[in-house]
């Protein structure tokens, strides 16, 4: 990737890692959709886990 040509695609393998601007945003980025999604995933499994206690409780 030459500079000043802009990101053909958003996924990790397309990016240029070495350009500093590209690395702080887009690993930023990243690491926020990867903490929402380790949240949701712990909401989803509590709430289940809650739920079967529930029913063997009726």
């Amino acid at each position: 990737m030459l500079h000043g040509e802009t990101v053909h695609s958003p996924l990790p393998m397309d990016l240029p890692w070495w350009m500093p601007d590209h690395f702080i945003f887009f690993g930023i980025l990243y690491a926020v959709i990867g903490i929402l999604g380790v949240g949701l995933a712990y909401c989803f499994i509590k709430s289940w886990i809650d739920a079967k206690k529930e029913v063997k409780g009726f």
